[in-house]
């Protein structure tokens, strides 16, 4: 009896495992997924053939493995399965067209690897002191792992971690905060087993983005010539190991290429080496909407005009020109930040449960410490004027010497022994030099110029022992003009104070005694004729002539010495 029921037991328990439901699953299990994320659905419980069902709708895909590849809105929905008649609960696909909180990239190179080998990825969160809360994790094939530990570096702010593909033709690799609540962007390496590889970028091929795709030989330093084809078609005019195509929908394809290389570091007469790489599919998705930067003069703007409604903080971020994954979130939230250090300079919108694509990096030029440049221009610039002043001052001042120098010239030439005289028709005097002779006595005048009937009178010099004693004038006639020569030299037949006419021309000519040699008369020693200055231009009237009174007195003395 005990063995019946114990039969009978087994027999339902077998009857059960044959009706069992399929389960589908979704690695990997994100907590988000965001657009151009690569996922993969398994259907467990079963065994092929398995049916998939998405949105109610039967796919060709038989396996019970469904990889997806970039995915986009395009590809939510409900997932459902089928194997042996039975159909799994449907599991949901809900894909963000956002970007997530954190970025892991390779250091160096693409998306293909060589079997064995591995990469280093680069992880960078806004919040640095907080890597050390963050895992990463690895998926390849059906097969998920967890890292035991990242290598946090806090001095450069990011953590690496070394990625390798094992035995799998393909891994995804991605990273989450303590939480569970953020993630990072999701990063797929794919094995090749060939020497020639074709390159693609690690990240998804986004609408309106470069692309560059890179042909490389495993070993070798540089491919000779390589020629790139799409779907199967050979692309012309391209030798270069690198093909940059824009990310349009007609750009989207099979790709692959052919290289011609040597190992030349090996060898100088290395042999000529070619082979061609795998195919790699590009596809190009319309990613989330990117923030843009507009400039005014030293300030910065971050918009995103296609960004949901809920994107309503904006993130700065800023990196050094010489290290691209030394990216630092700076403190301002603002719409506006104010630039100060040299380098690159980019923001995206905060949208709750992601964020915006970067904007383009603006490149601030200015050296470093540029906030001290206003300082120094304005200091400059008061040099300047400082030293355009003390220039004017010094023109001013020297302006001021020379004019002084102009007037004191003037008084001088007004002044002192001898009156510039200024003629109507400018008569011109010339200083004749010491004389002993009679002809020209010391300091007499020789007159060059006349104008006619002009009458000119020149003060006498003062000299010892003269004739015609103080304040006495010589008149200098001139209509036909006489001139008189004063006579100085002892033993002169003409007597005391005498005259000579020399010549009467139409140019006067006046000559002022003043040798010391000369001998006045008797009974007016001591006495020298007055220096009297006058006026430049000024002229004596016949009555203010003192010359017609002392002419006068000599003709009475003249007929008493006859007498005697």
């Amino acid at each position: 009896m005990k063995s019946l029921l114990t039969l009978s037991v087994f027999l339902v328990l077998i009857k059960e495992d044959n009706g069992e439901k399929p389960e589908v699953s979704r690695l990997p299990r994100f907590p988000q997924v965001y657009v151009g994320d690569d996922v993969t659905f398994i259907c467990k419980g079963g065994s092929n053939p398995t049916k998939w069902i998405i949105n109610g709708i039967e796919q060709p895909h038989q396996n019970h493995v469904m990889l997806l590849t970039t995915v986009t809105p395009h590809n939510n929905g409900q997932y459902e399965c089928e194997q042996n008649g039975e159909k799994s609960v449907p599991v949901p696909l809900t894909v963000l067209v956002l970007e997530a909180l954190a970025q892991l990239s390779p250091s160096v190179g693409g998306a293909v690897i060589t079997k064995g080998e591995g990469r280093n990825l680069v992880l960078q969160v806004d919040d640095a002191e907080e890597l050390h809360n963050w895992k990463c994790f690895a998926l390849r094939g059906e097969s998920g792992v967890k890292f035991n530990r990242i290598d946090v570096n806090k001095k450069l702010k990011r953590a690496v971690i070394f990625a390798e593909l094992k035995e799998a033709e393909r891994a995804t690799f991605w990273c989450l905060n303590k939480n569970k609540t953020h993630r990072s962007n999701a990063v797929t390496l794919k094995m090749t087993d060939k020497l020639v590889m074709l390159e693609p970028p690690a990240a998804p091929a986004l609408l309106g983005d470069s692309v560059a795709l890179r042909c490389v030989a495993w070993g070798a330093e540089k491919v000779e010539k390589a020629t790139f084809y799409k779907n199967q078609i050979e692309i012309p005019d391209i030798t270069a190991d690198t093909y940059n195509i824009t990310a349009t929908p007609e750009a989207s394809g099979t790709y692959h290429c052919h290289a011609t290389y040597r190992y030349s570091h090996i060898s100088a007469t290395a042999a000529e080496k070619e082979g061609d790489s795998d195919a790699q599919e590009i596809k190009v998705i319309d990613g989330p909407p990117a923030a843009s930067i507009t400039v005014s003069g030293h300030y910065l703007e971050c918009s995103c005009p296609k960004c949901p409604d809920n994107c309503t903080s904006c993130y700065w971020y800023y990196t050094p020109f010489n290290d691209k994954y030394n990216r630092t979130r700076l403190p301002e939230d603002n719409p506006t930040i104010y630039l100060k250090e040299a380098g690159n300079y980019s923001c995206r919108m905060n949208c709750g449960k992601g964020f915006s694509r970067f904007s383009q990096h603006y490149r601030h030029k200015a050296q470093s410490g540029s906030g001290n440049v206003l300082p120094i221009i304005l200091g400059l610039l008061l040099l300047v004027i400082g030293l355009l002043i003390v220039a004017l001052v010094a023109k001013k001042q020297r302006k001021k010497r020379e004019s002084n120098i102009q007037e004191a010239n003037k008084d001088k030439t007004t002044g002192g022994d001898y009156e510039q005289l200024h003629l109507k028709d400018t008569a011109v005097y010339h200083t004749l030099g010491e004389s002993t002779g009679k002809d020209k006595a010391e300091g007499e005048y020789e007159p060059l110029k006349k104008t006619k009937e002009e009458t000119v009178y020149h003060t006498l010099g003062s000299g010892e022992g003269q004739s015609q004693g103080e304040g006495g004038y010589q008149g200098l006639e001139s209509v036909k003009a006489e001139v008189y020569q004063t006579l100085s030299s002892e033993g002169q037949s003409q007597g005391e104070g005498g005259y000579q006419g020399l010549e009467s021309v139409k140019a006067e000519v006046y000559q002022t005694l003043s040798s010391d040699a000369s001998k006045n008369p008797e009974g007016e020693a001591g006495k020298a004729f007055e220096h009297l200055s006058q006026k430049a231009g000024e002229a004596l009237t016949e009555e203010e002539n003192p010359y017609e009174e002392l002419k006068a007195e000599k003709q009475k003395k003249e007929p008493s010495k006859e007498t005697e």
